[in-house]
């Protein structure tokens, strides 16, 4: 059964047992979010609008704080969120990742959760969510996207999430000079997406994580 942890910014993750596997840090769920997709990945991206696809909806904690950085600036986002197991409607109303997101967390939370899956939805200004229930490994991804968060379980605990096979599809919907961006720095990854036509870079990780990568589309 799916558990619920605090890490050690104060901020909720949930641990699967059965992968062994958490959904986030436990050196700080929300602090490992920010730093990954939005200083190395959102920040970083210039387009206007900007089309994000994201691997692993999960909680929703990365989509909450695209969501909130959109607000501050005028960009249109459009974010597109691939998940397979959708955390259940109970766990989403225990986790407090909407008291990190400032005054509109909370409402912009519900929003995410609540906005009916396979259906473009206004979220809050500038920012459109496309939440898709599907498989990655299985299903054909289609759009061309600007910023693709990959934030799957690690290469050790779901391997299949991260062959050759699956960065060639990300490959194909990522726009040239797209930025890709995730928390694993894996030899076989950065292989991987050199091979599929991206710049990889390695960066300094976040707490607990010496380093990840970020990746260009050539």
């Amino acid at each position: 059964m799916i558990q619920l942890i605090k890490t050690s910014d104060g901020s909720h993750t949930l641990y699967v047992p059965e992968l062994n596997e958490h959904y986030h840090s436990i050196h700080g769920a929300v602090q490992e979010s920010r730093f990954v997709f939005i200083q190395n990945g959102f920040d970083t991206c210039k387009a206007n609008p900007a089309n994000i696809f994201e691997v692993g909806f999960g909680t929703g904690l990365n989509a909450l704080l695209t969501a909130i950085e959109s607000i501050k600036g005028e960009r249109m986002i459009r974010y597109t969120s691939l998940e397979k197991y959708p955390v259940s409607e109970e766990m989403v109303k225990t986790l407090n990742h909407s008291l990190f997101a400032g005054k509109e967390g909370e409402t912009i939370y519900n929003s995410l959760h609540s906005a009916p899956w396979n259906i473009n939805t206004n979220i809050c200004r500038n920012f459109q969510l496309l939440k898709i229930k599907g498989d990655f490994t299985a299903d054909s991804l289609t759009g061309c996207h600007d910023l693709i968060y990959f934030d799957a379980f690690g290469p050790d605990k779901q391997p299949e999430m991260w062959t050759d096979k699956m960065f060639e599809k990300i490959s194909s919907i990522t726009n040239r000079n797209g930025i890709f961006v995730t928390y694993s720095a894996k030899g076989a990854v950065k292989r991987s997406l050199r091979s599929n036509g991206f710049n990889v870079t390695l960066l300094p990780g976040p707490p607990g994580k010496r380093q990840m990568i970020r990746a260009v589309k050539i």
